[in-house]
């Protein structure tokens, strides 16, 4: 049996008016700070009618009295799944992967990356491919940390296996080093190497949560291309409390349509769209007049 659809006349399957979108607005806010503009109306009612569907429930105003109902309700992970988008690719923003490398290449004992918004996994596998190319082994002393609220992206994620023309902008010698080509039914995908996998820990994490299931310092943190879903004070308490997790000399990297700097006293940029804690230069320039004075 086919699914319901929107009516053929315009009509829609579901009641869906201004208060119902604004009431989804308010509680996508309070549990992930997602701010949805206007235009993401259509969305919003495309994404959640599947949920009324595969609740049995008749109408967005009775979903959304149960949510607000139920703070505990297993429904709430799906409704932030519905609403969370998920747009990536293996090495998005290639800019970024030089840097890195550049990075790590300086670094001595064990290197740590955060991935704060991993999605389906490209990035912080990206992550994981550049800093064994820079350090040219497959088992480098590397721990990568990848987060997300949507718990079906980090499963995903973890799987590790893609359609095949998810990687056909890598280069074939990448594609060879870094993942196993699927077979019979398998056909048609890859799978990214237990090598590779083995680096990298999925976990779930809200960047609204008061307190981060996380521990010790990183030598950078990814933050890309999710901080345009929150407003500027969301974004600033984030911020806020990246600071202490990142080494004193540890890298930001930011998405191409974000700027921190307004949001902001705590980085400085260093390159494009890639933050610094702010002062580090200072500390340098002092470092380094110490020394000469010192003769």
């Amino acid at each position: 049996m086919a699914k319901p659809a929107d009516r053929s006349d315009g009509e829609k399957e579901f009641a869906f008016n201004n208060r119902d979108f604004d009431r989804v607005r308010g509680l996508i806010y309070q549990r992930a700070g997602i701010s949805l503009s206007d235009s993401k109306q259509e969305m919003v009612y495309s994404r959640l009618a599947r949920r009324l569907r595969a609740t049995g429930i008749v109408s967005f105003a009775t979903y959304l009295d149960m949510l607000e109902r139920e703070s505990d309700s297993g429904e709430w992970e799906a409704f932030t799944n519905a609403l969370t988008t998920n747009l990536t690719s293996f090495f998005r923003e290639e800019h970024h992967f030089p840097i890195l490398a550049e990075h790590v290449k300086n670094k001595h004992g064990h290197l740590r990356v955060w991935c704060s918004a991993s999605s389906t996994g490209e990035e912080p596998y990206s992550i994981a491919m550049c800093v064994c190319e820079a350090l040219g082994t497959l088992k480098p002393n590397l721990e990568i940390i990848a987060t997300d609220i949507d718990t079906n992206v980090l499963a995903i994620a973890a799987r590790g296996v893609y359609n095949a023309d998810r990687t056909e902008k890598m280069s074939s010698e990448l594609l060879r080093k870094y993942f196993l080509r699927g077979r019979g039914k398998n056909e048609g995908t890859v799978l990214v190497r237990p090598e590779i996998r083995d680096l990298i820990s999925f976990e779930p994490l809200n960047l609204l949560d008061n307190h981060w299931n996380l521990s010790g310092e990183f030598d950078a943190i990814f933050c890309r291309n999710v901080m345009i879903y929150f407003d500027k004070p969301t974004q600033s308490s984030i911020l806020k409390k990246f600071v202490p997790l990142l080494k004193s000399d540890g890298l930001l990297f930011a998405g191409h349509s974000e700027n921190f700097l307004y949001v902001s006293d705590d980085f400085k940029l260093r390159g494009k769209t890639v933050y610094v804690l702010a002062g580090q230069d200072d500390k340098r320039k002092k470092s380094s007049a110490y020394e000469l004075n010192k003769g």
